[in-house]
């Protein structure tokens, strides 16, 4: 297991180095979408070639950012022009499901709620591909899921590139150093939630303004 795990890291590395800043593009752009992929793969090396001087840490972020937001909308696409429709022909059978199930419901969920839903979502694992999907159904802003994925999708892609860069060619560091690192940003995410459920119970209280 540990010279598969050797091998494999040593191709992706070889990949991002020899594809470059388009090949972290490409990897975050299939890990965004609808196909499973660890953006770990691709940034991680990615950072590590920034340690060596291979690469600058701002633009494989970057490149980083764009691919994950191109495979966001992959989803995001999908879920509205395809799925959608067929979402508004089951209508009467979501409503037949215990707690609501109706798109309407959805839709001004996301109305109000979207942005904390789309940051918050793109910063843990496993949710990150499929907050998207979601967000079509309910036919969120384009802009503002944009823009909040963009911020997600940066926080995510910072940490994995100064992982790497810090933990440079020591591999055996990559995995605990991204543990912690994942675990601060769910706890960040986990104190932004709170505040913004604080904030929006504070408004809902205070009512209307006459």
């Amino acid at each position: 297991m540990g010279e598969w795990l050797e091998f494999a890291v040593d191709w992706v590395v070889a990949l991002v180095r020899d594809w470059g800043y388009a090949g972290i593009f490409a990897m975050m752009f299939v890990e965004s979408s609808f196909v499973p992929f660890p953006s770990e793969v691709a940034l991680i090396p990615a950072g590590y070639l920034a340690s060596r001087g291979d690469m600058n840490a701002l633009v494989a972020t970057g490149c980083g950012v764009a691919g994950s937001l191109g495979g966001a909308f992959v989803n995001y696409g999908l879920a509205l022009w395809l799925g959608r429709p067929v979402f508004e022909r089951l209508e009467r059978l979501l409503r037949r499901v215990p707690g609501g199930g109706s798109l309407v419901s959805a839709d001004r969920y996301f109305e109000r709620h979207g942005e904390i839903t789309t940051l918050i979502g793109r910063l843990i694992p496993g949710v990150r591909q499929l907050i998207s999907i979601p967000a079509g159904l309910a036919r969120m802003n384009a802009a503002r899921f944009a823009l909040y994925t963009t911020l997600g999708a940066g926080l995510w892609s910072a940490t994995l590139v100064a992982v790497g860069y810090l933990a440079g060619e020591q591999e055996d560091l990559w995995r605990p150093m991204l543990r912690e690192a994942t675990v601060g940003l769910l706890a960040g995410a986990a104190l932004l939630l709170g505040g913004y459920v604080w904030l929006h119970r504070r408004a809902a209280r205070a009512g209307p303004r006459t």
